[in-house]
């Protein structure tokens, strides 16, 4: 929207958007990190249809990788912003996306993403080999040269630590009650999201597919909830 008046941006439609009569909830998917600026992050705590769920791409936690990458951050400069999320909206939950194996990535640089993605401690991290894609500069002028082997096993690596870690922040909902959105059934029993994107499944008889709920959290796994409903939510 920059070529339109007054150069509206994101935090703009997210404003436009939170005014619409009838909408329950807004969820943007991703932002680039260097798009993620003060004025978008205190939109997300500020208007209350906005979901408190961001995922901010990371791809690596080395600086020589990401410079590599062209990402156009630094290690410290993506810790700060997570920081400046967690401060701004309360109860965030973060996603992030990292990749192994980039070419030239050493298995040191590899524990630099290793290290910073147990600090930060994100509530979801997608994790993926590097494989070359065509027409890209990377495909282009770097030489694919990590082992596929050796790229399964760091993909493995951070994998299990991403389980742990999500096990704990999510075992902290068991009693709460939180509200989901349901969208559908999965062997036989309804599931949704709640604001925080965390997969919610429970048992009901009657139809409730988009609809509001309550629902209280009796377990927790690292990869999804499961709950009992309390309550209907009236949207009307």
């Amino acid at each position: 929207g920059h070529d339109l008046p007054g150069r509206p941006d994101l935090a703009d439609l997210l404003e436009e958007l939170n005014q619409v009569q009838g909408l329950s909830r807004i969820r943007f998917l991703t932002s680039h990190p260097k798009d993620m600026s003060q004025r978008l992050i205190e939109a997300v705590a500020r208007l209350p249809k906005v979901c408190e769920h961001i995922s901010l791409p990371v791809q690596a936690g080395d600086d020589e990788i990401l410079k590599a990458m062209r990402r156009g951050y630094t290690v410290e400069q993506y810790r700060e912003l997570v920081h400046r999320v967690r401060k701004t909206i309360p109860g965030v939950a973060l996603s992030t996306d990292v990749i192994v194996g980039f070419p030239g990535e050493t298995e040191e640089q590899f524990q630099h993403t290793f290290e910073l993605l147990r600090e930060l401690r994100f509530d979801q991290v997608h994790v993926a080999a590097y494989s070359p894609r065509p027409g890209t500069i990377a495909a282009r002028k770097l030489r694919d040269d990590v082992p596929h082997q050796e790229k399964m096993r760091r993909l493995k690596v951070l994998e299990k630590l991403q389980e742990q870690i999500a096990a704990e922040i999510n075992s902290r909902l068991l009693g709460q009650e939180v509200e989901v959105l349901v969208e559908g059934r999965r062997g036989g029993r309804w599931y949704g999201r709640t604001r925080t994107n965390k997969l919610v499944f429970f048992d009901h008889e009657t139809d409730l597919l988009g609809q509001l709920v309550q629902v209280r959290i009796e377990h927790a796994s690292a990869w999804s909830l499961q709950g009992r409903l309390c309550d209907k939510i009236d949207t009307s």
